[in-house]
């Protein structure tokens, strides 16, 4: 277990939105509900759990945007190339950004099968699938 993630903690603008697109994307990736709290939820797989907090106000003069310092994105392992193309289609149909589009799904390259997407606060997401 050593060396395994743990947790990742993102602070989030509007934690009802957030919350919504996340809980709907992990869950279909087989995470489940961890914990609940007024400013705050979380989801786990396994033992490692990732969770969602509302900012501050007085810390949401400067929005988020990955290429500042700091996290670029989330990628997330895919059982398949068939339910990364499942999974964007129901991303576009929940009126998710897709990002790449001119390239997709080989934005990545050419034996690199992913999808790339936004979250409520433009935080890119990638689903990849396994070569």
């Amino acid at each position: 277990m050593r060396g395994l993630l743990h947790h990742i903690e993102i602070y989030v603008s509007n934690l009802e939105e957030s919350a919504n697109f996340w809980r709907w994307f992990l869950e279909e990736l087989g995470y489940t509900s961890y914990q609940e709290w007024e400013s705050g939820c979380s989801f786990k797989l396994g033992d490692t759990y990732i969770v969602f907090v509302q900012a501050e106000d007085r810390f949401l003069d400067v929005p988020y945007h990955r290429c500042r310092v700091g996290l670029n994105h989330l990628a997330f392992h895919a059982e398949s190339r068939q339910y990364v193309d499942e999974m964007t289609e129901k991303l576009k149909s929940r009126g998710v950004r897709i990002l790449y589009t001119d390239q997709h799904p080989f934005a990545g390259g050419a034996n690199y099968y992913a999808v790339y997407f936004e979250d409520p606060d433009r935080i890119k997401v990638e689903l990849v699938a396994p070569e």
